[in-house]
């Protein structure tokens, strides 16, 4: 494949050496490569304006916060990457937290080199990729699934699926937070779902947005 013809990949990394060592990785493709490096969200944001790279891996190490911010922004502009985010470790409320800020990959440094190509040649393609190993409750078997579930209890699934705390929940429902724990107990049981966090990344799959692999 030419050289011109290679996607251009951003890279926002707290760690020189870890921004070296994916340029090394990425120059060894025919597909993929290190456009710019980064070592702060402000450069980067700069760099997404004037260079425009079809995906941006953006470390969590940043912060949270100004990770989540940093998406935001990015996603303003008239042709907005792709964006990967990675770290060190990712709970699945974190990985949750990026996704519906418009992340579309998740991988964590710890992967196989394997994982993170994958990874970016999904988000590439226009879809979003997730690592296994943060989203193992997600990959649990529906038990039954949603079709045993109540008019009442579909709600408050959707709702969970959106992000909602259970205090918001009971507010746009119009019931008290203990009967929200009860509907909670009963969808577990019902689609065997660890989690509510399990329960938002398992609705965003079968709405088709988010992939996990099967390694």
């Amino acid at each position: 494949m030419d050289q011109t013809s290679k996607t251009a990949v951003g890279i926002c990394e707290s760690q020189p050496v870890t921004s070296e060592g994916l340029r090394k990785l990425l120059e060894a493709t025919s597909d993929l490569e290190i456009s710019w490096a980064a070592n702060s969200l402000m450069r980067a944001q700069e760099l997404v304006r004037g260079e425009r790279p079809a995906v941006v891996i953006v470390d969590k190490a940043f912060g949270i916060q100004s990770v989540l911010e940093w998406i935001s922004e990015a996603r303003t502009q008239p042709e907005h990457p792709n964006i990967l985010v990675w770290g060190g470790s990712l709970s699945e409320a974190e990985a949750l937290r990026f996704l519906q800020a418009g992340a579309k990959g998740i991988v964590s440094k710890t992967a196989e080199t394997a994982s993170l190509l994958a990874c970016l040649r999904s988000v590439v393609a226009g879809s979003c990729w997730m690592e296994e190993s943060v989203f193992r409750g997600v990959q649990r078997p529906e038990r039954r699934g949603h079709s045993d579930l109540t008019p009442r209890e579909m709600q408050v699934l959707e709702l969970v699926e959106q992000g909602l705390k259970n205090k918001e929940i009971a507010r746009e429902l119009g019931i008290r937070p203990g009967t929200v724990k009860i509907h909670l107990k009963h969808i577990f049981e019902k689609t065997g779902v660890r989690g509510r966090y399990g329960l938002a990344l398992t609705g965003l799959r079968a709405k088709g947005l988010l992939s996990l692999p099967h390694m």
